[in-house]
């Protein structure tokens, strides 16, 4: 059962709509969403890519820009170290095609996820030295280096770190760099999930997500520079989350502060290519994406404006991926980015080697792109045919066993191939509106990572047993660990009985933007809701309700029974289609133990139930044969 609830947000909304020339509808979206006047409202829905902060607002950026124009000068030769996630690929890009084009002496490493783990390891830094690197570039990594650094400049050499990730606090210096990697790799473990977020605008962990990370974007500035952090002795450390930078937004990925040093080097050496620049801007929009950011302020820019530009890319290995993956570029979307060419790029980083994804990306012939783009594809294939197998077997587990009684699920998968225990968790956490670890075998030891939901802070509680562990990081909604197998049972006996959360606490809430029957529900206002796009973390789809709808009829879509398309009305006699994409079998279940099993067999078959049913969606413009419709796209019902 869920908890429903409408937001009700007050505001001036006569004054707004005509201020800003916009509905109602549009007006109360807004308001939810916290831009409740005019001005803000105006930025809001018109991005304008010249409104993009200047890059030299970086804490080091002039630093960096003068030694890497130095090391060309000299033809000093450099090495970008990125990382196993797309933010790490798509930086590591941007950097190689920004310092090629330049004329340096560059090449790249990316560590191998089981390997390696996250970002620069000494083994790196001592292949770097022993092979005559000069100067070592990390781009999405390296903030928590202090020990891979310490031995590069022992050696002598140059360092300069561009990362988005959090900073060590003094006092914490023991966390581990592999502790900082699992929080690194968060982002992509929930792109599987993600989908059923940006459908569920409601979603408690995408609204916590949200809060969390508009906290830490919005933290002002005395309070930053209050912290002690303890800071890699770098030659230049670029990251706008430094309690010493100014720079006015601190939500960048990787890859923007990445681009943002492309942009300042190019400036410094009086070499702008705005085709380049524009180019790169794309590739960022893609990263900004499939790591998850907040998508407001200037990563809202990057990923309106980067999608246009991505429309009309020419990069070979992208274009054989949208048509390996059957997506026209004349209609990508945000969507297309974080759940097709994210994935994509992201299994190779899973199941072999990044360095994969980079390397299309990188492609220069049509036939290097497509063969690339196939494989690629074939291992997210594989990445979803095991997560599917991987979360059946977790659930079956948990159904068949006392584990459906804890409120903290552990679950315990020796044969699952670790890169996707997150993505399992997330998966299991959606199911059961519980917080959920997944742990797996791994060469030493177990390894596992856990999902939340917005009443647990998961870091927080498992620090509390944090001598279980050899390894842990995290935050309040995502965490990765190490431990031995013994103290499985041990975590799981721990956290189930120290926890406070109650049976209240584990109902989902959804969250409704507004009442709306369906007589508002036009191809007009469809069009308008399109000025809130793109649509993703912090800028989630508005969700509508209308109550006590007749289902005049049913279809169950696909040969998989993907679907139900509905045939609803409402008191007043307006009908509309709805659709209905979850678990088909679950629906037609609800019904018959709500309204009896006729009613669900009278709905199987085609013809109209009795009983009425409310309905949380978001509208769609739907056009077959040249003819267009309104759709409702179903996200609960009761």
């Amino acid at each position: 059962m869920e908890k429903w609830m409408i937001k009700n947000k007050k505001a001036d909304y006569p004054f707004l709509v005509q201020e800003c020339g916009i509905s109602e509808v549009l007006a109360r979206c807004l308001v939810n969403k916290g831009y409740d006047k005019p001005e803000d409202i105006k930025a809001f829905l018109n991005p304008n890519p010249k409104d993009l902060h200047d890059p030299f607002l970086l804490k080091d950026m002039k630093e960096a820009c003068d030694l890497l124009r130095e090391k060309l000068r000299l033809g000093k030769r450099i090495r970008i170290i990125g990382d196993y996630d797309v933010d790490g690929v798509v930086s590591t890009y941007i950097l190689y095609r920004s310092l090629t084009r330049l004329g340096a002496e560059v090449d790249y490493e990316i560590p191998d996820r089981i390997k390696d783990g996250y970002g620069i390891n000494l083994q790196m830094v001592e292949a770097a030295y022993q092979e005559g690197i000069d100067t070592i570039l990390t781009c999405d990594n390296g903030i928590v280096a202090i020990e891979q650094i310490e031995l590069a400049k022992s050696y002598g050499m140059t360092v300069i770190i561009t990362d988005h990730h959090n900073l060590l606090e003094r006092g914490n210096q023991d966390q581990s760099q592999a502790e900082e990697g699992y929080l690194a790799d968060v982002s992509m473990d929930e792109t599987d999930i993600y989908q059923l977020q940006l459908a569920k605008a409601s979603a408690p962990m995408l609204r916590a997500m949200e809060a969390n990370a508009s906290m830490e974007a919005n933290a002002s500035m005395e309070v930053a520079a209050a912290l002690e952090v303890v800071l890699p002795a770098a030659d230049a450390v670029i990251n706008p989350k430094r309690p010493d930078c100014h720079y006015p937004y601190r939500g960048l990925c990787g890859a923007a502060v990445a681009y943002k040093l492309s942009c300042a080097l190019f400036a410094v050496l009086g070499a702008e290519d705005e085709l380049l620049k524009e180019e790169l801007l794309s590739y960022t929009a893609i990263a900004t994406v499939c790591d998850v950011m907040e998508l407001t302020g200037e990563n809202r820019i990057i990923v309106k404006y980067g999608l246009e530009l991505l429309k009309h890319t020419k990069n070979k290995g992208l274009l054989a991926l949208m048509e390996a993956s059957s997506i026209q570029k004349e209609q990508l979307t945000a969507f297309h980015l974080g759940f097709v060419i994210g994935p994509c790029l992201n299994a190779s980083g899973r199941l072999d080697t990044a360095k994969k994804g980079l390397e299309l990306l990188l492609a220069e012939t049509e036939e290097q792109a497509i063969s690339l783009a196939t494989e690629v594809r074939m291992l997210n294939e594989l990445r979803k045919d095991m997560t599917a197998k991987n979360v059946e077997k977790a659930i079956r587990l948990i159904e068949e066993s006392d584990l459906k009684e804890d409120k903290i699920l552990v679950v315990y998968l020796p044969d699952c191939h670790e890169s996707i225990a997150g993505i399992i968790a997330g998966r299991i956490r959606e199911r059961f509106h519980r917080p959920t670890l997944v742990l797996t075998d791994s060469e030493m030891s177990v390894k596992g990572s856990g999902r939340s939901i917005e009443q647990y802070n998961m870091i927080e509680e498992l620090n509390k047993c944090r001598d279980l562990f050899l390894k842990v990081g995290g935050h309040p909604m995502a965490a990765g660990f190490s431990l031995l197998r013994e103290k499985v049972e041990e975590l799981r006996s721990f956290l189930n009985r120290t926890t406070s959360l109650t049976e209240e606490m584990l109902i989902p809430k959804v969250s409704i933007d507004i009442h709306l029957p369906l007589g508002y529900v036009t191809q007009e206002l469809v069009e308008e809701l399109k000025l809130l796009e793109p649509f993703g973390k912090g800028n989630e789809k508005p969700l509508f309700a209308e109550k006590e709808l007749k289902i005049k009829s049913a279809f169950i879509l696909g040969k998989n029974a993907s679907g139900i398309k509905l045939n609803v009305e409402n008191k007043y006699g307006r009908s509309m289609e709805a659709i209905y994409f979850g678990n088909v079998e679950e629906f037609f279940t609800y019904i018959g133990n709500t309204y009896g099993v006729e009613e669900a067999e009278k709905l199987k078959t085609g013809r109209s139930m009795n009983a009425l049913l409310s309905l949380t969606y978001f509208p769609r413009i739907n056009e077959y044969n040249g003819f267009k419709t309104v759709q409702l796209m179903v996200q609960n019902y009761r």
